[in-house]
């Protein structure tokens, strides 16, 4: 992590929702480390979490409210297609449409969205293991229905201008500046 913070570099993680509260010691302890959380730190649906969908909603929340205080902890808002999530889609005969999706992640990407801000949330498919249950375009459209209530800069910042942004995608490009960015950003550099 302190190779990554040096080389000016960021780091995905993904963890469960138990997991939480060690990735916030991991952004406290490297705060100049940019980190982007996937899949909203997986809410987990089965195994013993499954009879209990309220309460582990609730501890995942107070979590995520206490890493949103790292200010260089970056949320991808997807993964609650997954199978593991619990909605048990990938079980039925009929797939969700994007309004039902919407009805039932919802209250997550809200949480998320309340919690660290547009400018600090993207919206992420996690195709094609999310195929399990929806299509990529119901998703989409689930997302289109999730930011509704959004300005237009707000639903820019989740649908594109964050993930630009903190992903330096504009910073690649075919000039001479470009080029002496890569080679100053090596990741082998110094790191050991």
């Amino acid at each position: 992590m302190a190779c990554l913070e040096r080389q000016g570099l960021s780091f995905d993680a993904w963890v469960f929702h138990p997991q939480i509260p060690e990735l916030t010691d991991l952004a406290q302890a490297h705060a100049g480390l940019t980190i982007i959380l996937n899949h909203m730190a997986g809410p987990l649906g089965i195994g013993p979490y499954a009879e209990n969908r309220e309460g582990v909603f609730t501890r995942w929340k107070d979590h995520m409210a206490g890493l949103a205080n790292c200010p260089n902890v970056f949320i991808k808002l997807g993964g609650r297609c997954l199978t593991m999530a619990g909605f048990a889609w990938h079980k039925r005969q009929a797939p969700a449409g994007s309004a039902e999706l919407a009805a039932a992640i919802g209250p997550y990407y809200r949480a998320c969205i309340e919690y660290f801000g547009p400018e600090r949330c993207m919206f992420e498919s996690n195709f094609p293991v999310d195929r399990a249950s929806c299509s990529y375009t119901v998703l989409w459209n689930a997302f289109k229905r999730l930011s509704e209530g959004y300005s237009a800069s707000e639903r820019a910042a989740l649908f594109h201008d964050t993930a630009s942004r903190v992903y330096r995608l504009g910073a690649f490009t075919s000039s001479p500046s470009a080029q002496s960015w890569t080679s100053r950003t090596n990741p082998s550099r110094n790191c050991r």
